[in-house]
């Protein structure tokens, strides 16, 4: 199977359990990888035979920006079910990951692959 890959698409959106967490929005780091088979769009080379990565960017951006889940594992849910609502997305892996949540690490997150 092809992948479409999105990587490391810096978000922010309110996120977390805590008062002081949910008052402002957070960076959130993305990762996106899409199974799907790109055989028609290699011959074709037209974007209707494509996942349009820029929209599915565009979408998932607006997703979290818009975002007020308390955990990332919601989120991260939220994210996979986005990208396989798109008819030639087979599967799909997010990551999700909080830069500054945890003093000491450089993020934490929740990575999750889920299929149709």
């Amino acid at each position: 199977m092809d992948k479409i890959l999105i990587c490391d698409l810096l978000t922010r959106g309110v996120i977390g359990l805590s008062e002081k967490e949910r008052s402002r929005p957070q960076d959130i780091l993305v990762n996106v990888e899409m199974e799907t088979d790109i055989r028609d769009a290699a011959v074709s080379d037209s974007i209707e035979d494509c996942v349009d990565y820029s929209e599915m960017v565009k979408a998932i951006f607006s997703l979290v920006e818009r975002n007020e889940r308390c955990t990332l594992e919601a989120l991260t849910t939220d994210i996979a079910c986005l990208c396989l609502d798109h008819p030639r997305v087979v599967s799909v892996t997010v990551r999700t990951e909080k830069t500054s949540a945890v003093r000491f690490v450089k993020s934490v997150g929740v990575e999750i692959t889920r299929s149709k």
